[in-house]
């Protein structure tokens, strides 16, 4: 009888499978153009309410109401950013954790558990030390949960800012991390931040979404159709009480993410596909432009960090944020032995969690949340969280320019198509063909160099014998 076979160390951080790796470039390169309008959009916001010409129009604009109030819905146009517009974000969030579920990291249990676990730990962390900050100094503990988010187009702006390439493993870790941690975002504002609860209109917004649901299975197909249907169950949810966010992602988890045989993409993918533009290149940046415009004097600064709740919310992020997530990922990685991969160490782990240290999206939102009816202290709250945000992607792009050189390295291996057959090769390795096709090519290449070198000694030898006659002639009597 044999000994059985040792089963052989997984690792953390390996390879991702080529379907995996296109799908999170794909969605990354979208967030990336995103995140650089989200950090274009604060910017502008910053600029258009601390200039004092332009400080009235920036409250003006914000606070200008639209939509039919018989429906509930006459609302600022802050309100619409964040009650409308996130919930294009939060509904490619949620067909983002489906397909994670179904496809992609999520679907295996063990390979699910290091992301998992990092999120939880780096959303758990950051409430402890905002806890701690505020019991200490006194503050309020309703911020506790402003700390917790991670904000993955704002992380990908700042990688494309200084131009870090991120080996895939790593990216990828980055948005599957991002993705659960919105999932808890959404759980923490339905359980924490929803105070009364109208149940004819969430049995309402129920009821749309189970029809949506159905038309799915049935295989509906048509937007107007399911277009008119998600305003009417948004519309509900916002009336019910319930962050109408919700209604966002939960259409999202509805769709379908698996493959069926013959397709090149689920419905899920094809829906995400047209709709994350649409998240990242607008409603996110217009969420921004609406929510990051607090006015930034010497004062306000000096109240980040000395009011408990807004140290807390710098610390929750800085300091948080980066200690739960990696001491989250080295737990489950040394107690389910995953070994790291060869190329990275764990340094690079400290950055990538450092990175998720800016939380600037969710966490606005969460700030507007915790302490509405306080305008100067969520004011205080949404600079302590851009003030938080910057010091994380500072701290992060050091850490991260650091290890530049061997980044650049490790992704130039997984790009490289050396038989030009659209496939990096790193995937091909133990493919007869591809080594075939390399032979080829590299006969050709050696019959090429073969060539030139004959042609070099033929011009060396002419040169030799022109040089040489030459020498004879002069050596004559005259």
């Amino acid at each position: 009888m044999s000994a059985p076979r040792p089963t052989p160390a997984r690792k953390a951080f390996g390879r991702l499978s080529l379907p995996e790796r296109t799908f999170v470039a794909d969605a990354l390169r979208t967030e990336t153009v995103g995140g650089v309008l989200l950090l274009i959009a604060a910017v502008t916001a910053l600029i258009w309410a601390n200039i004092p010409a332009l400080h009235d129009s920036y409250d003006s604009v914000s606070h200008f109401h639209l939509g039919p109030d018989a429906l509930g819905l006459d609302l600022s146009v802050a309100h619409w950013a964040a009650d409308g517009l996130l919930a294009i974000f939060f509904f490619v969030a949620g067909i983002e954790l489906k397909r994670e579920l179904v496809a992609g990291d999520l679907k295996d249990p063990k390979a699910a558990v290091l992301p998992v676990v990092a999120a939880l730990c780096g959303m758990a962390v950051p409430a402890l030390v905002y806890t701690l900050t505020n019991v200490t100094g006194g503050g309020s503990l309703q911020g506790w949960a402003v700390p917790t988010a991670t904000d993955i187009a704002f992380a990908l702006a700042v990688l494309a800012v200084i131009g870090t390439s991120l080996p895939s493993a790593l990216r990828a870790f980055l948005l599957t991390l991002a993705v659960v941690d919105d999932l808890f975002a959404i759980l923490i504002i339905a359980v924490f931040f929803t105070d009364t609860i109208d149940f004819a209109a969430l049995g309402g917004a129920v009821a749309g979404l189970a029809v949506f649901w159905l038309l799915l299975r049935k295989g509906v197909r048509g937007w107007y159709v399911y277009l008119p249907l998600a305003l009417v169950i948004w519309a509900l949810m916002y009336n019910s009480g319930v962050h109408a966010t919700i209604a966002g992602v939960a259409m999202g988890l509805m769709l379908r993410c698996h493959r069926h045989e013959g397709e090149a993409h689920s419905p899920g993918e094809h829906i995400e596909h047209l709709v994350r533009p649409l998240s990242a290149g607008l409603a996110v940046p217009l969420f921004a432009l609406f929510s990051a415009g607090v006015s930034i004097s010497g004062g306000a600064l000096g109240h980040v960090f000395t009011r408990p709740e807004t140290l807390g919310v710098v610390l929750g992020l800085v300091v948080g944020k980066a200690l739960g997530i990696f001491g989250g990922t080295w737990l489950t990685a040394r107690f389910t032995r995953a070994s790291l991969s060869d190329d990275l160490q764990w340094a690079d782990v400290f950055a990538v969690a450092t990175l998720a240290g800016i939380g600037f999206t969710v966490s606005l939102l969460i700030g507007e949340l915790a302490f509405e009816g306080d305008a100067a202290l969520t004011d205080e709250v949404k600079a302590a969280v851009l003030m938080g945000s910057l010091i994380a992607a500072l701290v992060a792009s050091v850490l991260l320019k650091i290890r530049n050189a061997k980044y650049r390295r490790l992704c130039e291996a997984e790009e490289r198509d050396e038989d030009l057959d659209g496939i990096p090769d790193i995937y091909e390795e133990d493919d007869p063909a591809y080594h075939l096709r390399m032979a080829d090519i590299y006969d050709r290449k050696a019959a090429e160099h073969r060539r030139l070198a004959e042609v070099k000694a033929a011009e060396r030898r002419a040169l030799a014998e022109v040089t040489g006659g030459a020498g004879e002639e002069n050596d004559r009597p005259a």
